[in-house]
């Protein structure tokens, strides 16, 4: 009896992991243009336009008589083989971009999202105009101004099309917060389970978790320290681990930038590949949402 409530054990153990792929499949590369303003942040896709959306970061300068304290941030459009096609100022400091299927709507989240400083011109969360043929066209409304329920200035947050909620990815831990996209209001917290995964925070991308829209496989974050994406369910209980090719360099800045979920595809940004660098798209489950 022992023998086959282990066996039970393992194979439902194993049923588990089963849809998480053990090794990331590789599925489009987007080698890199123009030169990013400061850092590429995040990517979006857009299925009905079939394009790739690149958003670069970078603050304002400060204002002037002459010049307002916009940020000279671009946006770039490549299409689903990951062509160039267009680059456009909305002037934003971006941090995450991101398609909405409720409101059909292209969005950013820009820094300081949490701070005071969400006072000054261009911060907080805001949807970008395009044209009949998916371009943006450099106007946009705003959905909402500063919160400090988000947290950390420099998170980089997710968006769940199923709940209607932003997941924020907290510096220096496993901690993400979960704010409601309706009323803003922070409506839960989430701590990862690092030491079942086997990792500390400092191996981890600081402000960057990414929302699968699958079931028990919810959470995905990029381990650079090992090459690896590791997925957790809504608890944040550990789920699996997709290692990425050895072969890829991943450097210090992928700690704060360059990645993106999106198409059912785990982004990360090859910065040596490339004259500006390479984004890799890999599938990490064989469930898509």
């Amino acid at each position: 009896m022992k023998t086959i409530a282990v066996l039970c054990f393992l194979i439902f153990n194993n049923s588990i992991y089963a849809d998480v792929l053990p090794e990331a499949k590789f599925e489009v590369k987007i080698t890199l243009a123009k030169k990013p303003t400061t850092r590429p942040m995040t990517v979006a896709f857009i299925p009905g336009e079939k394009k790739y959306y690149i958003a670069d970061g970078g603050l304002a300068p400060m204002g002037s008589e002459t010049e307002a304290p916009i940020s000279k941030s671009l946006i770039h459009t490549y299409d689903q083989s990951g062509n160039y096609l267009s680059s456009t100022q909305a002037g934003f400091d971006n941090r995450s971009i991101f398609y909405n299927e409720l409101t059909y709507k292209l969005t950013t989240i820009t820094y300081n999202i949490s701070s005071e400083a969400g006072f000054a011109p261009n911060t907080g969360i805001f949807s970008l105009d395009l044209d009949p043929q998916g371009n943006l066209k450099g106007s946009y409304d705003e959905v909402s101004g500063f919160n400090p329920a988000f947290g950390d200035s420099a998170t980089m947050p997710s968006f769940d099309s199923k709940k209607n909620q932003y997941f924020a990815k907290q510096k220096r831990s496993g901690r993400v917060i979960i704010v409601d996209a309706k009323d803003g209001d922070k409506v839960g917290e989430i701590n990862l389970d690092l030491k079942t995964a086997g990792v500390v925070f400092d191996d981890l991308s600081d402000n960057f978790i990414a929302i699968t829209g699958i079931d028990g496989e919810d959470l995905a974050i990029l381990d650079v320290d090992h090459k690896a994406v590791l997925v957790f369910d809504a608890k944040g209980g550990y789920v699996g681990k997709s290692s990425l090719p050895k072969d890829i360099k991943l450097r210090a800045q992928n700690h704060y930038n360059g990645l993106g979920y999106t198409n059912n595809l785990f982004f990360v940004y090859n910065e040596s590949e490339g004259e500006f660098g390479t984004y890799y798209g890999f599938k990490i489950s064989s469930k898509s949402k």
